[in-house]
């Protein structure tokens, strides 16, 4: 199950279904086991700004934040793969920035949050590569031309 979960210090600017399909499709490519679940967080840059403090020790916000898990929801033991968390108005000024729709921000960043909970990484090169390759995969599959190099 995907949890979507938009907070009221932000307005949510295109249909949820949107980003709900593209975590789904997201689950889907990679084979994830069906039942999975996951949750998506759209705050603001205060949030993110928080979270990555927190968690990461940069005092600073970024465009999401993936906090993986494999613990097994006690409520019908599936997997629950853990939290993606968006900023909102990062991904309205990378959007700005790029030329490209709000709508395909969310979704690449959805898809790269989602990546980041089921394993891949883009630290060394190769798994770069794969990361890229994945991210590439799914985005083409929502129709979402961006061209985003990790």
């Amino acid at each position: 199950m995907i949890n979507l979960q938009v907070k009221r210090s932000v307005k949510l600017p295109i249909d949820k279904s949107i980003l709900l399909h593209a975590a789904q499709l997201t689950l889907d490519t990679e084979n994830v086991t069906a039942g999975s679940g996951l949750s998506v967080v759209i705050g603001d840059d205060n949030l993110l700004k928080r979270l990555n403090l927190r968690y990461r020790s940069i005092d600073t916000t970024t465009d999401v934040l993936s906090f993986p898990s494999i613990e097994p929801d006690p409520d019908n033991q599936s997997i629950y793969l853990g939290d993606v968390v968006i900023s909102l108005p990062c991904a309205q000024e990378n959007s700005s920035a790029g030329g490209h729709p709000v709508a395909d921000e969310l979704q690449l960043l959805v898809v790269h949050g989602i990546l980041h909970l089921l394993g891949y990484d883009h630290v060394r090169p190769a798994e770069k590569k794969k990361m890229q390759a994945a991210q590439d995969n799914v985005l083409t599959r929502l129709g979402v031309r961006l061209v985003i190099t990790l």
